[in-house]
């Protein structure tokens, strides 16, 4: 289904430029108020935003937008994006809304949605959404306006959530752990999480200034969180990106384990303890080693295209609970009804302390295939798709590399770029396979 503005994480774009300038954001909100309207009489939306110093004006635009379409606001303030799901299924809300473009720089800002279950919001309701966008505004008759108001406690509610997912029998009492919030979302909740489940909490990329925001910190830029994990002599480190739904977690030697190594943890606890997971659900980046894995543990394993709304749809139709990418987007769906960086992190840490020892350790039998992923600048329309050379480039190193491979190019939907995954048993192979395909592109 194409869609104009939104991709596969919400609409996101250049601060300034369509369609995140104030005018569209304000005519955005009103039509998704008139297509809330369309089955509620007094709906209310929740809003919540990283830190980013764009995050103002667009929150401005958002309440305006609802409330000339008759729709109540109620401001979170800064709120990670599986917060802001969190508190609108709690507070029965009819949409959550997140200011956010999760690990881009501060310069980029988005819009995303979540429906009043917590969930992201369908591809057909974002067309409905686009439909409506093309129509000229209907104004509601000022007795009929909106109201705003704000919740002053959003911030200490998710908290509490966050520790209600780490088993009440569990502590981090005697753990040093360093939290890094990527000057992000997260910048007061996560340090709050671990330090009153117990831990000493070091603190990295926990003072923003609106500019700040993934700059050399966080899920994105692992090698702060890895430096200062030696420094302090840490057992953990934990970095989340700017919104909060993204994981990268290092033990205590520095080293650090990507989404797919996470997932199988997870995955090894449940099964430890006599769960009935049924499976797990990856995408087309996941490692061929984690799958493997976990077929191993008798569970089936499928793929869903990249993007956390596409494994969470997989798993919806499964009826199965444990997905995520190698990106660090991890779905425990008996937690939480969307990837969260902080319970997963907690997930994490659960699955270490119960087993006793550390994740190297419980991942001994799982030897990643070495991938390569290079992101190629590229804009405009998608004609590399139809370029018979690059076809006949990928057909000839698949066929080099038969089963001890994998080849992957896709379009980013965030950004302009075009991903190449290289996937084979010796780095160098991956290197220089990724290497012609990229060039060509």
């Amino acid at each position: 289904m194409s869609r104009k503005y939104f991709g596969t994480d919400g609409i996101r774009g250049h601060v300034g430029k369509a369609p995140i300038a104030p005018d569209f954001i304000l005519k955005l909100a009103h039509c998704v108020g008139r297509v809330l309207k369309n089955t509620e009489d007094r709906p209310v939306v929740l809003i919540g935003k990283d830190t980013r110093i764009s995050g103002y004006m667009l929150e401005s635009a958002l309440e305006s937008g609802f409330n000339s379409a008759g729709v109540d606001v109620i401001l979170l303030g800064p709120l990670p994006t599986p917060g802001v799901a969190y508190l609108t299924r709690a507070q029965r809300a009819s949409l959550g809304v997140v200011i956010s473009a999760s690990h881009n720089p501060f310069h980029d800002n988005g819009i995303k949605f979540f429906s009043s279950k917590g969930s992201k919001l369908s591809d057909q309701w974002e067309s409905d959404v686009e439909m409506m966008l093309d129509q000229a505004p209907v104004w509601v008759e000022s007795v009929d306006l909106g109201k705003t108001k704000r919740l002053n406690d959003a911030a200490g509610r998710y908290i509490e959530f966050c520790k209600s997912s780490f088993d009440g029998d569990l502590t981090l009492k005697g753990l040093k752990i360093v939290v890094d919030a990527a000057h992000g979302a997260a910048y007061q909740i996560a340090p709050a999480v671990f330090h009153e489940l117990g831990a000493e909490v070091h603190t990295l990329g926990c003072s923003p200034n609106g500019m700040n925001i993934n700059d050399g910190v966080g899920a994105t830029h692992p090698e702060a969180l890895i430096a200062m994990v030696k420094e302090k002599g840490a057992d953990f480190g934990v970095a989340l990106d700017g919104d909060a739904d993204r994981l990268q977690f290092v033990d205590r030697h520095g080293r650090l384990f990507n989404g797919d190594e996470l997932l199988y943890l997870m995955t090894s606890e449940r099964v430890a303890k006599g769960e009935q997971l049924g499976g797990v659900v990856g995408t087309l980046m996941t490692n061929k080693a984690v799958e493997n894995a976990i077929e191993k543990m008798g569970l089936q394993f499928i793929r869903a295209k990249v993007g956390d709304r596409y494994v969470l749809e997989a798993l919806e139709d499964k009826g199965w609970v444990l997905g995520g990418e190698g990106s660090g987007h991890l779905l425990a769906l008996d937690k939480h009804s969307t990837g969260d960086g902080l319970i997963s992190a907690l997930q994490v840490l659960q699955t270490c302390l119960r087993a006793k020892k550390d994740p190297a350790e419980l991942l001994k039998e799982v030897a990643l295939f070495p991938q390569v992923l290079l992101n190629v600048p590229y804009r405009g329309p998608a004609a590399w798709k139809a370029s018979e050379q690059l076809n006949a480039l990928i057909a000839h190193h698949e066929r080099e590399l038969g089963d001890k491979g994998r080849i992957l190019i896709r379009a980013s939907g965030t950004e302009p770029l075009v991903r190449v995954m290289v996937e084979a048993t010796d780095l160098s192979t991956a290197h220089s396979v990724a290497q012609a395909l990229s060039a060509l592109i």
